[in-house]
């Protein structure tokens, strides 16, 4: 019996063994494939149909033929991205853009124009699906009219030279390409934009090389490195003239002015480095780009525009002699908006705010008005626009006084509770932390309590934030507008 056993034991292990060999030796079962349509909308608390679902945009490359007066315009917009789902279609946003052909990975791919919230909704079919966290590329040809009257909000501006610029915030880059059109897709980006010789073209980073175009025309190579969102875009092209510096620890500074108002506009371009200067020594953190510049345009634009490393500005700021003042305010920007950029829209106190605040800082220092005097005026204005716009950190829509303003003063309210050394140390791991990311408004929260270690700080911030009135201003008992 007790060889017996043996025997069907031994033979019981070998069976086993056998099948554990078949086991590994057979293919692992492949996940499921199940393609479906990505999203037509991220979901934005403001705007639920901004940007679109289903991928993650690496890195845009826009080819872009203008031609000056007449506003016509021929591109290709070629895109890296990342499926984040197994992918029957997808979506781009494009507004008043004539497409000619689509591929995707180099084959044919079908597509079709509908309507969208904020402007039309470009879907587009590959010949073959795509895998979940794979990358593909997709070639969009169009081409287009400057001028044409856009579904949504225009992003042209127009130059009486027959030149233009593009103001895109918030959602206004896709009436220049397709693209991913919410601030939490950032990509890297290049361009090359084509004009005729004797007009100059401009975009976001840095010009990397001119080279000779089809008939008497130039091309204009740029690179920016550094992520964007596409409502950040900055390209033109106009009869401007590029004027160079150098700013803090080498920073390149180039910027643009009327090539016909340059003795007007140098002096006031060459300020540039020491705002710079004066920026990265009040927040502790280093310029987060390799170059800046200010785009002055001769007219057809009357605000101020902080598009990634070249900020736009209508002329009428700078017959003000406080012009210093939104220089910085756009400056600012470039730290927070552009290099820490808000996850929703309705996080964009955290762009607006700071730059209010610190060009209130400036203004102090250099003598327009005292930081305390501005910061009172506007808290005693708060209270009601908080029930009417949302308090700063829950807006009802985008721009005005409660993401701006609203937004500084809660900002100096924080000031006032936890002191400078800790307000400052707060402000700079919100930079660095972030650096080139998205971030929301509970993030910063977040951020605030640990760096100085008092929860409270937290619920003072969420009153300071979410709240329909007027918490107290620590420190300023006397000022009104508190309920």
């Amino acid at each position: 019996m007790a060889e017996k056993r043996t025997r069907t034991v031994r033979a019981a292990i070998a069976t086993a063994a056998a099948a554990a060999t078949l086991a590994l030796a057979a293919p692992a079962q492949a996940d499921p494939f199940t393609p479906t349509p990505g999203a037509d909308g991220v979901g934005d608390p403001l705007f639920p149909t901004l940007g679109n679902g289903g991928y993650d945009v690496r890195h845009y490359d826009l080819s872009f033929d203008f031609t000056p007066v007449t506003y016509d315009f021929s591109a290709t917009m070629r895109i890296r991205a990342s499926a984040t789902q197994d992918l029957s279609s997808f979506n781009l946003d494009v507004d008043s853009l004539a497409v000619d052909a689509i591929e995707v990975n180099g084959e044919k791919a079908r597509w079709a124009i509908g309507p969208g919230m904020s402007g039309q909704e470009l879907t587009v079919t590959p010949a073959r699906p795509l895998r979940d966290r794979r990358s593909f590329d997709v070639e969009v040809t169009y081409h287009g009219n400057g001028k044409t009257k856009p579904i949504g909000q225009p992003g042209w501006r127009h130059m009486s030279d027959g030149g233009f610029a593009s103001a895109a915030q918030a959602s206004r880059a896709d009436t220049f390409a397709p693209v991913n059109d919410h601030p939490s897709d950032k990509a890297t980006w290049t361009f090359h934009l084509t004009a005729p010789k004797g007009w100059t073209p401009a975009a976001n980073g840095n010009l990397t090389g001119r080279r000779g175009g089809p008939g008497a025309k130039e091309t204009w190579d740029f690179s920016l490195k550094s992520p964007m969102a596409p409502e950040l875009l900055g390209i033109s092209v106009n009869k401007q003239r590029y004027v160079y510096g150098r700013g803090p620890h080498g920073v390149r500074l180039r910027h643009l002015v009327p090539e016909d108002q340059l003795a007007k506009y140098r002096p006031i371009v060459e300020e540039t480095g020491g705002q710079l200067a004066w920026l990265e020594k009040t927040l502790g953190v280093r310029y987060p780009f390799d170059t800046y510049g200010v785009q002055i345009v001769r007219d057809g634009y009357g605000d101020a525009l902080e598009n990634q490393t070249l900020s736009l500005f209508g002329p009428g700021w700078f017959e003000r002699p406080t012009y210093s003042t939104t220089m910085v305010h756009e400056l600012t920007h470039q730290w927070f908006g552009d290099s820490v950029t808000p996850a929703t829209w309705q996080d964009a106190w955290l762009n607006e705010g700071p730059a209010v605040y610190y060009a209130a800082v400036w203004a102090d220092d250099k003598g327009f008005q005292p930081i305390e005097e501005k910061m009172r005026t506007a808290y005693e204005k708060l209270d009601a626009v908080r029930k009417t716009d949302g308090p700063p950190g829950k807006p009802t829509g985008l721009g005005g006084f409660t993401i701006y303003d609203g937004a500084a003063v809660s900002l100096y309210a924080l000031h006032q509770q936890i002191g400078k050394g800790q307000f400052d140390a707060v402000m700079k791991a919100w930079l660095t932390e972030h650096r080139h990311g998205n971030a929301s408004t509970e993030d910063f929260i977040a951020n605030a309590v640990e760096v100085t270690g008092d929860a409270s700080v937290g619920t003072f911030l969420r009153h300071w934030l979410f709240d329909l009135d007027n918490p107290p201003m620590p420190g300023h008992p006397d000022w009104g507008g508190a309920r």
